[in-house]
C-alpha cells in the first residue's frame, strides 16, 4: 500500500534538505517495520528494504542511497546505540520506551557519532521525524536524550569531539 508511508511537508527547505529528510522518513519507517521482528539476518533487512512501499516509491535514487546507508549503519550497531539510550534516558529502561522514541532515537545517534552531520542538526531532524511519527511528549523525551548524548560528544566522553 503506497498511501501508508509519510512524505515530508511542502516547504521543507532547499531540495538537499529535502532530499535528506525524505531519506531520514524512509530510513525510520524500515527500521521501525523491522522492530517488530526478531531476525539479525541482514539479507533479510535488504529484502525488506527493497520491497518496502515508501521505498519504491521514491524516484529519486540518491534520497533511497542515503536510506539504505542509514539504515544499515543502524542496523549493524544497534547494540552500541541502545547502551548510549540506556545510559542518557534516565528512570527509562530500553524495553519502557516505545518503538517510535527508541528507533529515532538510534537513528539521531548514528548521525551524531558516524557522519559529519552536526550535532545540532542532528538533533533537529530528530525532533522533526517525532513531529511526524510520535506523540506530544516524543520531542521532551527525544530531546533530552539527545542534548545529554551530544554535550558527551561534545565534551569527547562519547565517540568522536564534534560541537555543536
Amino acid at each position: 500500500m503506497m498511501d501508508d508511508f509519510k512524505a515530508p511537508r511542502k516547504g521543507a527547505g532547499n531540495r538537499r534538505k529535502s532530499n535528506r529528510r525524505t531519506g531520514r522518513m524512509l530510513a525510520f519507517q524500515v527500521l521501525f517495520a523491522q522492530s517488530f521482528t526478531a531476525s539479525e539476518d541482514v539479507s533479510a533487512l535488504e529484502r525488506d528494504f527493497a520491497e518496502n512501499p515508501a521505498v519504491l516509491a521514491v524516484e529519486n535514487e540518491s534520497v533511497s542511497e542515503f536510506a539504505h546507508d542509514l539504515v544499515l549503519g543502524v542496523y549493524c550497531r544497534a547494540r552500541q546505540l541502545d547502551e548510549i539510550v540506556n545510559r542518557y534516558s534516565k528512570h527509562w529502561k530500553l524495553e519502557r520506551i516505545a518503538k517510535v522514541e527508541l528507533t529515532i532515537l538510534r537513528l539521531a545517534l548514528f548521525e551524531m557519532l558516524f557522519t559529519e552531520l552536526p550535532l545540532k542538526v542532528a538533533i533537529n531532524e530528530a525532533i522533526e521525524l517525532s513531529k511526524e511519527f510520535g506523540d506530544g511528549n516524543s520531542r521532551n523525551f527525544i530531546n533530552g536524550i539527545l542534548d545529554a548524548a551530544a554535550r558527551a560528544v561534545e565534551s569527547g566522553d562519547l565517540g568522536q569531539h564534534k560541537t555543536f
